[in-house]
């Protein structure tokens, strides 16, 4: 789950916010929201319980932030692919499938941290609407990937890779390696055999 700012070397020298959102997002990720304490927060953190809910007003708020930050950085690793193909659809779907086969395969993945997050909270909580909100947009953005690479249906196969993409991060949480190691080839097989439009002449 790292973001590369706890292990740069300069975690010290981060402000006590960032480094309090940085300690939440590894304890959160690697422990459960319900086992993680704001005292272990603010000690992973180096800092104190004082000090935590002066830039967070409660635990809650500190989830909201940790749901908002993990959102940011798949938001943003999809705009790197759009940005860097964004003329080459079909380019963007292959890197995409790259980009899951190595989050699925990384030993330091414990599957979706907003998916997690969401067994944990309770119907009403703040955080919810956060991963909602996401889901949705990486849902669309699926269906626009597919829609560029002029697949028929794209909805319908946004749908079904969505599917089977988060499927398989929840099976990474139950220590399922074997069958998230066949992920990729079915989800290859699937954009292969998914009909597409013809190109015009």
């Amino acid at each position: 789950m790292h973001d590369g700012a706890a292990g740069s070397g300069g975690f010290a020298s981060l402000s006590p916010k960032e480094r309090i959102l940085h300690a939440a997002c590894e304890l959160f990720y690697r422990e459960g929201l319900n086992t993680v304490g704001v005292e272990a927060i603010a000690a992973a953190a180096l800092t104190n319980k004082m000090t935590l809910y002066r830039h967070f007003g409660s635990k809650d708020e500190l989830i909201v932030a940790y749901v908002t930050h993990m959102a940011n950085i798949s938001d943003a690793n999809w705009d790197k692919l759009d940005n860097e193909y964004r003329n080459a659809p079909e380019k963007r779907l292959n890197a995409w499938v790259d980009h899951v086969e190595e989050a699925l395969t990384n030993r330091y993945q414990r599957g979706c941290a907003l998916a997690n997050a969401a067994v944990e909270l309770p119907a009403l909580h703040p955080a919810r609407e956060v991963i909602e909100a996401y889901k949705e947009r990486k849902r669309k953005s699926l269906v626009q990937l597919f829609t560029a690479a002029r697949y028929r249906q794209p909805q319908i196969l946004a749908d079904e890779v969505f599917l089977l993409f988060e499927g398989a991060r929840i099976s990474l949480q139950c220590g399922g390696k074997i069958p998230v190691t066949r992920v990729v080839s079915m989800l290859r097989d699937l954009l292969a055999r998914a009909p597409k439009k013809q190109r015009a002449l």
